[in-house]
């Protein structure tokens, strides 16, 4: 099968033209259910320009919304817009939108040109249009030197590129991303990154789902934390993280000798406890987690020991929902 995604706006007569001066997306007041389940409940947003992570654990709406984007489901209540436009009104806005869904639907005794040559026809391309356009975007997900080979040969994160090449053959002003390094290598991860911020440079409007937090952190510092299907939290990753302060943080030091280290690491005065729950280990705690770490290594160098590893036990996604939430997962 193909994959999953929209293309409205290939079959759309009127002429349309983004209504100027408005967000790429606008999301007023919508909410989406399923009988007695509420998937995303009263969501407000508007995003334009660059990369923004959507950030949430499983099941907390993420999928919901880019569906809702895509006009693959319908809002129990509230109003969408692309470009200014709803979309329910006037489909025409999806010509300009790219799709990656989390799950993957490929033909895999395709090969990679052949597949993203037959998406450029579909969008009313010429052949040698076509398959001018997937060459180009096959070199920009760096897959020029494996695009004729059979999709069924590719490994994870080879397929992920080839359904961002698919997303892009349109030159699309909005990407939307869902889980897009979910069970790739490092290498890919890697990869799929670069290409990731090089469309937010470019001035696209990129979206990317994921649950790991210092994933979309490598990418961009603008996120959205959904949770139960509302929004918990939005704006510069650091601004979210200063709303933590109020939470003690906790950095872990592998070391030695532990206790001759906490003489020296209890001068900082942003740390408020310590102590010595695992051998060779020292648990710090504090809520000014960035001036701890700005003042960490020049208090180690000083003491003379030796620190073989520094980590943030508590710094990921979980974590934070659990301080926003006080608890209330």
């Amino acid at each position: 099968m193909m994959p999953d995604v929209t293309q409205h706006g290939t079959t759309q007569t009127q002429e349309w033209q983004p209504v100027a001066n408005t967000p790429v997306i606008m999301f007023d007041r919508v909410s989406k259910s399923y009988g007695r389940i509420n998937a995303l409940g009263g969501v407000s947003l508007g995003i334009s320009g660059g990369v923004t992570g959507i950030l949430g654990m499983n099941g907390a709406g993420k999928s919901t919304l880019f569906k809702l984007m895509m006009g693959k489901i319908k809002p129990s209540s509230g109003a969408i817009k692309l470009f200014g436009t709803d979309p329910w009104k006037n489909p025409a806005p999806y010509s300009r939108v790219g799709f990656v869904p989390e799950h993957e639907k490929l033909y895999d005794w395709m090969t990679a040109f052949d597949f993203i040559t037959t998406f450029a026809r579909l969008h009313g391309m010429t052949r040698d249009e076509a398959e001018t356009e997937a060459k180009r975007v096959l070199s920009f997900v760096s897959l020029s030197d494996v695009m004729h080979k059979k999709i069924g040969q590719f490994s994870k994160g080879m397929r992920q590129r080839v359904k961002i090449a698919h997303a892009l053959v349109n030159d699309p002003e909005l990407i939307i991303l869902d889980e897009p390094l979910q069970g790739c290598d490092p290498l890919a991860r890697t990869t799929i990154m670069n290409v990731i911020k090089e469309l937010g440079a470019m001035g696209r409007t990129v979206l990317v789902s994921s649950h790991i937090l210092h994933e979309i952190e490598r990418i961009t510092e603008q996120i959205v934390i959904l949770h139960r299907g509302r929004i918990l939290a939005l704006g510069n990753s650091h601004a979210i993280r200063e709303m933590l302060d109020q939470h003690p943080h906790k950095i872990l030091l592998e070391c030695e000798k532990p206790r001759e280290l906490a003489k020296s690491i209890i001068k900082i005065e942003e740390v408020t406890g310590m102590s010595f729950a695992v051998p060779e280990k020292l648990l710090i705690e504090t809520k000014h987690l960035g001036e701890v770490h700005k003042k960490l290594p020049e208090t180690i160098v000083n003491s003379g020991l030796k620190v073989t590893a520094i980590d943030n036990p508590d710094d990921d996604l979980q974590s934070i929902l659990m301080y926003l939430t006080g608890g209330m997962l």
